[in-house]
């Protein structure tokens, strides 16, 4: 039910959906580990020599999985890992790359250009992806492919192309002990789940708070830089509302310049969300709180939220989770199906699936 009462617009199952979050990353997870390694086991190796390097393409919710994916993975493969978002493949990507190519729809136009160009590169690729275009170049391309579950929008598969992804690097030998940190994940989210479902729990209170007011949502490094890209991303399409998003120390360096003019506007139409976590440099944590402390004075309200976990990948899904249910609160409060996206289904016949 709504805030008010009345049934709650939900034509697509949205809400159920981001529930499934721990069970959608452990599906993908054992989709992925009963397929052929993409590099011979336990080597890092392809045939004909070793793999010198890992891109990772993908678009909006994929290119979000890329970078989760670069942050649990990158300091600890001995080859360096390229997300690569747009149409141009880097020169660098060749015969000696394994390339994944994420799409929930498998019609992402800029992946399936950077694909088709990965494997003319000769570059060895895994598709992570539904059914679609991209399904279809990794089959004629003899390509593993880990078929993704079902979900209603693109968007919801952000845990499967995540996991999936990660699996398939330990599969190839340049990754270890993923499976128990999938595991240890979706245990903490089952719990936290319960948690901010809720009517009343953290979710649905920050939505209130937030209200008509445009979120502004700030994440420190690594896991909540992250998170605030979601949040934001969530809010547009879930709330089909304005929200905006900036990283911390990025944000002390020039945004942090912007406030001096408009504060009678702004404090009307602002909400600060202030996200943290435990594994941020102590350096950041100092200069968060007074970056908050600032703002206070231009913003409707300042709402600090710090992140649950003992790694930086629970992190990142605890936080994602709880914003996503803050943006599916939100779409309630006003009415709102957080299933269709009709704006951006007519820019995508016009030219292009963003997913």
């Amino acid at each position: 039910m709504s805030p008010g009462g009345a049934p709650r617009l939900d034509s697509l199952g949205m809400w159920d959906a981001a529930a499934g979050l721990p069970e959608q990353l452990l599906e993908a997870a054992a989709l992925a580990a009963d397929l052929p390694p993409p590099v011979e086991p336990g080597t890092g190796r392809r045939r004909g020599g070793p793999v010198l390097g890992v891109a990772v393409l993908g678009s909006g919710t994929a290119a979000l999985a890329g970078d989760a994916l670069a942050m649990v993975a990158g300091d600890a493969m001995a080859v360096p890992l390229q997300v690569v978002q747009g149409f141009r493949l880097p020169a660098f990507v060749g015969p000696d790359w394994l390339v994944l190519a994420l799409s929930a729809s498998g019609e992402t136009d800029e992946t399936l250009c950077t694909a088709n160009a990965a494997l003319e590169a000769g570059a060895r690729m895994v598709a992570v992806t539904g059914a679609g275009a991209l399904a279809g170049l990794a089959a004629d391309a003899g390509s593993v492919t880990v078929s993704l579950p079902d979900v209603p929008q693109p968007r919801v598969a952000l845990g499967a192309m995540l996991a999936a992804a990660l699996t398939m690097l330990e599969r190839g030998g340049l990754l270890a002990g993923i499976g128990g940190t999938l595991g240890s994940c979706a245990a903490h989210l089952r719990r936290r789940r319960d948690e901010v479902v809720a009517g009343n729990g953290p979710a649905a209170d920050l939505a209130r708070r937030i209200g008509g007011t445009v979120p502004l949502v700030y994440g420190t490094e690594g896991p909540a830089e992250l998170a605030a890209r979601r949040w934001k991303a969530q809010v547009n399409e879930n709330a089909k509302a304005p929200a905006f998003w900036a990283s911390e120390p990025g944000a002390f360096h020039d945004e942090a310049a912007g406030w001096g003019l408009h504060g009678d506007v702004t404090r009307q139409l602002l909400t600060l969300v202030s996200l943290r976590h435990a594994g941020e440099h102590p350096w950041l944590a100092s200069r968060a709180a007074r970056l908050a402390d600032t703002l206070l004075e231009v913003v409707a309200d300042v709402l600090e939220v710090r992140a649950a976990g003992e790694d930086d990948l629970t992190r990142f899904l605890d936080l994602a989770l709880l914003g996503d249910f803050v943006s599916l609160h939100l779409a309630a409060s006003h009415g709102v199906d957080p299933g269709p996206v009709p704006v951006v289904d007519e820019l995508a016949a016009a030219g292009g699936v963003i997913s």
